[in-house]
């Protein structure tokens, strides 16, 4: 099913830059080439990257190599459609930090359109879901250990290292805008 997804007045009024500014989420808005336009301070907590290194940069900033091809596929897709795939969808995705390391980030996306309702970017609402998916994996690892040393556990039952549902683990979602 596609969507139109949630949409947003053109950025720049001070009222969508207060409420960026304000929300403890991070909100990055990019252009229609993938150029950040919009990066508030929980970005710049998240990700690691200033306002200053963030603007202005094309999404590759924080998007792991191996997925960018699939990313920039989607994203010039709904650009030039207007429409994405995900609406309100939760999309659980890799993604990268300024000293390298891998995150697990969580996100909705929604069309940014002008007063003619055309297209002008995107803006995705992203939070950092490192530590609770690290945890998740090393309970799953402990459940199967202790299924594995009691004899109990299901046979082919994925290992932690398998899970389909971790974003660092898994392949990457379908574009990530």
């Amino acid at each position: 099913m596609t969507a139109t997804g949630p949409t947003l007045a053109a950025p720049g009024s001070l009222e969508i830059h207060g409420l960026a500014e304000a929300i403890g989420d991070a909100v990055v808005v990019s252009d229609p080439d993938g150029a950040i336009t919009v990066w508030n301070p929980a970005a710049e907590r998240i990700f690691g990257f200033t306002a200053a290194e963030a603007l202005g940069q094309t999404l590759d900033l924080i998007t792991p190599e191996r997925h960018r091809r699939r990313h920039w596929d989607g994203y010039a897709k709904t650009m030039r459609t207007g429409v994405t795939r995900y609406g309100a969808e939760t999309l659980r995705v890799p993604a990268l930090h300024k000293d390298g390391r891998q995150l697990s980030i969580a996100f909705t996306v929604g069309m940014v359109r002008d007063a003619s309702d055309r297209v002008t970017g995107i803006v995705a609402v992203i939070r950092d879901e490192t530590e609770r998916w690290a945890e998740e994996k090393r309970l799953r690892q402990r459940v199967a250990e202790l299924e594995a040393s009691s004899g109990s556990g299901p046979s082919g039952a994925l290992s932690p290292q398998d899970d389909p549902k971790d974003p660092i683990t898994e392949p990457h979602r379908e574009n990530a805008q």
